[in-house]
């Protein structure tokens, strides 16, 4: 078996990364680095592009 290293840039601050198991945050370097990519996406700062979606008013939506 070949014991290859794999390294990859962390998202967040392009820190050479080692893939691993070990590496519980990868493919961030850090808790802090993947929190910063939590927050970027939970303030929509991140998006996945698609087509927009047609919201009902509040007074059309019905509870079962």
């Amino acid at each position: 078996m070949i014991d290859e290293k794999f390294t990859v840039a962390c998202p967040n601050c392009k820190k050479e990364v080692l893939w691993s198991e070990e590496n519980r945050f990868r493919p961030f370097c850090s808790k802090h680095c993947q929190l910063i990519d939590l927050g970027e996406w939970a303030t929509e700062e991140k998006i996945i592009p698609g087509s927009e979606i047609t919201l009902l008013p509040k007074d059309e939506f019905k509870e079962n």
